[in-house]
């Protein structure tokens, strides 16, 4: 007797019946560029249909992804000012802080992951405390427990932590059970690596370094060995979550992550893969929906639970309305 393995790929229908691989809005974070001031909303370069919004403009975004069955954002902070300790990042009036209260009193069931690497917050553009044009790893330790507070205090439901300082995950931990926030989760960015498919998230965060790169805190793309030891480092200080970043680049890492933790996993499909499948699209290469459709598969398949990224909506509008 021949088996013959087309008979499940016959129709639409049977296909997403024996799929292996499923997609949900559910699986979504949307990222969120919060900016102070009024009225503010100015369009990213290089993030087609990403926006600097301020905060009173916040719940026409949060309306349309919920709409959509996207129950998470990712709060990213644009500072009025910047200086050397980043000090902006913890103020009680600070763009996320403000952004936090908003959202979690109008939308009490939203999921609100903040990030709190200093980068947009430093004159530096550094993720950490410089001394000496070296980043302080201890010091640093102490400001990012300080921004973690005072997003706690605002109400967010998981700090997020990707500056790649060593030790943060339980600074940050001992920082919000000591204050009474042992509720508030950690996602952090476990296996960072040191990518060259950030740039137009450097344009949205305004972050780029003024000296130097960050070579020596994020990770070396070569290694994977590594991003299993910061990922078991990681969850032993108390991540709820751990991530993968980029994405697209390192489905190797997530498969081999995903294989050893049992904790959720999370994958940032970042900026440069956005505007990368943007730009072939645009010039005609392929259909920008069906790679969009492919490369989330892929990072799905691949092991991540969650996935950050740029193509949230339009991947959640493409799984409302069925996939072929």
């Amino acid at each position: 007797m021949k088996y013959r393995p087309r008979r499940l790929r016959k129709s639409k229908n049977i296909r997403a019946l024996t799929r292996e691989t499923k997609i949900s809005p559910d699986n979504f974070i949307h990222p969120v560029f919060v900016v102070e001031g009024q009225n503010v909303k100015e369009e990213i370069p290089g993030l087609s249909g990403f926006f600097h919004r301020s905060v009173d403009l916040l719940p026409e975004l949060i309306d349309e992804i919920l709409a959509l069955g996207i129950n998470a954002v990712l709060i990213f902070g644009i500072p009025e000012a910047k200086d050397e300790q980043g000090s902006y990042a913890w103020k009680d009036e600070g763009a996320v802080q403000k952004a936090v209260l908003k959202l979690k009193k109008q939308y009490p069931k939203l999921v609100i992951f903040s990030d709190l690497c200093l980068c947009a917050y430093t004159s530096h553009g550094h993720c950490g405390i410089v001394r000496d044009d070296k980043i302080d790893n201890d010091k640093t330790l102490k400001v990012l427990e300080k921004v973690a507070l005072s997003h706690a205090q605002a109400g967010v439901d998981f700090v997020s932590p990707s500056d790649m300082m060593d030790g943060r995950v339980s600074a940050v931990r001992r920082k919000l059970d000591q204050s009474g926030y042992s509720e508030v989760g950690i996602m952090s960015y476990s296996a960072k690596y040191a990518s060259t498919f950030y740039g137009p998230f450097r344009d949205a965060a305004r972050s780029e370094p003024s000296f130097g790169d960050r070579k020596t805190y994020q990770m070396d793309p070569a290694n994977s060995l590594e991003a299993a030891k910061e990922v078991k480092l990681d969850i032993n200080e108390g991540a709820d979550i751990v991530m993968v970043k980029p994405a697209l680049p390192y489905l190797d890492i997530i498969k081999g992550i995903k294989e050893s933790i049992n904790i959720p996993l999370a994958a940032y499909s970042v900026s440069g893969e956005y505007a990368m499948i943007k730009a072939a699209s645009k010039e005609g290469v392929f259909s920008d929906e069906e790679v969009m459709f492919e490369v989330m598969t892929a990072i799905k398949r691949a092991g991540a639970d969650i996935i950050i990224t740029y193509y949230a909506k339009e991947m959640a509008g493409y799984c409302n309305k069925g996939v072929g």
